[in-house]
Formats: C-alpha cells, structure tokens, sequence
C-alpha cells in the first residue's frame, strides 16, 4: 500500500512539523519520508509544503489535504483496529505519551517485556512533562499526574499519589525550615512551568480546607526531574509526587516539610480515546502497564494471567 504509506508519512509530516520528525516517529531514515513525501507531490501534481533551509510549512493545497487525508488514514487505522480481535497476534503501533519522571523509571521499564510478549506490537512513547492533546497529536495512552482534566477522554486511575514539600538539609540549614504555610511565601520554591502550565500557585491541605498559596522562587523547569536535582543541590523548595522522590526521602538527601499541611494529593492514571478501545492492542498495554505500575508502586503483586485483551466492557 505505497499510497497509503505516503499518506501517513504525510500526515505525521504536518503533525509533527518536519520530515525528520514524521518519518522517526513511523521508523524511516529522513531520505525515505522525504521519497514519500515527493512522490504523493508528483502523484498530485501538486506542493504540499513550503520549504526553507529553517522551516517546513504546508502550502494552502497542504492544510486542505491534510483535514482529508488525515480522515482516510484514520478510517483505515479504524478499519484494521475493529477486526484486529480476530487475529490472534496483535500488531502495529500504539501511541503512548507520560511525564518525564514516570516514563523514564515507571513506564519505559515495562515496555520491553509487552513489546516480548506481542512482537508484532511497536510501542512509540514520547516523553514530557508539558501537557499534550492527545487527539490532535493522534496519542493512544497519555499516563499523567496530577487532576484529570474535564473531558470527553476516558480514564483509568493507577493509585492516589500524595504529595510532599521537601528540601534538602543544607537548605534548610542555611533558610530554615517553613512552619506554618505563609511562609513558604519568603522562600524559593522551585516550579514547574511552561507556557499554560498550572502551577503559578500550590494548594495545600489544612484543618480548614484547601489553601491556594502563591509561590515564587529563582528557579523553574517543564522538566520535573530538573526540579528535583535542583532540590539536591539545596536549591529550595519542591513540590513533588512522594513515589517520585521516595529513595531521596528515605535516604535523608530530601527533608519533608510542612507534613501537617501537605500539598493536596494527586492522581496516576491514564487518559485515552473511547474509539480507541476498539484495537485490542491498545486496550492489552493499557492492562498490562496499569497492573505492572500498581506492583510497582504499591509492593503488591496482582495476580497474573497471561496477557490478553479483556472484553471491551470491562474497561
């Protein structure tokens, strides 16, 4: 299906904004998407993009494909995912996205062995702590945590993660320990942010009910593990998941603070399209890390089957 291999290509070409970027997130060398790419042009009759030495941006005949093509390949992604429960090997792609943190030390660890168990399955994770759309970035899985936003996504949650403030002794040593909330407004608080990011404040949980705090500091990353090296480093205050930061905790190179008033509790989970329930593929990872991550993260080993898809009503 050359056409409908060039019609992809495309389609993540325009997506991700370069054809380095479109042809690795399908597996090809830049040579072979860039070949896809001129020979869906030269089929056409048509330039689908503009190309600089800086910048590759599609053409008005570009974006108006595009909407169309996009649909073909989604209908044939559709099309293969509804008989996909008939074959008995799942295959081809799922489209997986989670926090930096939790996809280097959590997800990315149990790929491998999913990626065993149905070689005919690639997963393609892509790992950040900004905040994604999965249908427009054409995502299976996105794991997050924090609140689950309102949404036509479905979820499913891993476990409750608590949260902590902590900082690390020569810190603390040299500042001085927070005692009450207020004054964590006279100390450095190191932040997650990006642009739309959430966190320009921290909420607490006190005996008379959430507090919102506004916070400040020097320091502030869309990289949470930069945060939490920062806090190694004695550079202030963080704000963190305590399975994140768990090992540092227990060994003394971070010290909890405010344990009274705790930051409000988080959620692991998982988002994802209700279509995309239709490809067992998708519905087995889903399964299959969701049970992995709660062993993981709670010590408590689920008992194990072999790893099948469920019926779709068990979800």
């Amino acid at each position: 299906m050359p056409y409908l291999d060039s019609l992809r290509v495309f389609v993540r070409v325009v997506e991700l904004g370069s054809i380095t970027a479109g042809g690795r997130d399908l597996r090809l060398t830049p040579a072979v998407a860039s070949n896809r790419i001129k020979e869906l042009e030269r089929r056409l009759d048509v330039r689908l993009f503009n190309r600089t030495t800086r910048k590759l941006s599609p053409t008005e005949v570009g974006h108006a494909f595009y909407d169309h093509a996009k649909q073909v390949v989604q209908a044939l992604e559709d099309a293969e995912a509804a008989i996909s429960d008939y074959s008995e090997q799942p295959r081809g792609a799922v489209h997986v996205t989670a926090p930096l943190g939790v996809g280097k030390r959590i997800i990315a660890p149990l790929i491998p062995e999913f990626v065993d168990a149905y070689p005919e399955v690639s997963v393609r994770l892509r790992l950040s702590d900004r905040k994604v759309d999965i249908l427009e970035d054409g995502l299976d899985v996105a794991f997050f945590v924090g609140r689950p936003p309102d949404s036509n996504l479905k979820m499913r949650k891993i476990i409750d993660a608590p949260r902590v403030l902590c900082a690390a002794p020569a810190y603390l040593e040299n500042r001085g320990a927070p005692l009450s909330p207020d004054d964590l407004r006279r100390h450095n608080c190191l932040l997650l942010r990006y642009p739309r990011s959430p966190e320009w404040f921290w909420t607490l949980r006190t005996a008379g009910g959430p507090l919102k705090l506004d916070v400040s500091g020097s320091y502030d990353s869309d990289d949470g593990d930069v945060l939490t090296n920062w806090a190694l480093e004695g550079r202030g205050i963080v704000n963190k998941p305590r399975f994140d930061i768990a090992e540092h905790l227990d060994c003394g190179a971070l010290v909890e603070v405010l344990s009274s008033t705790p930051p409000q509790s988080s959620l692991l989970g998982c988002l994802y399209p209700h279509r995309r329930l239709q490809d067992s593929k998708v519905r087995l990872f889903i399964d299959f890390v969701l049970g992995r991550c709660r062993e993981t993260l709670t010590g408590k080993v689920e008992k194990r089957g072999p790893i099948t898809a469920r019926p779709l009503g068990h979800m």
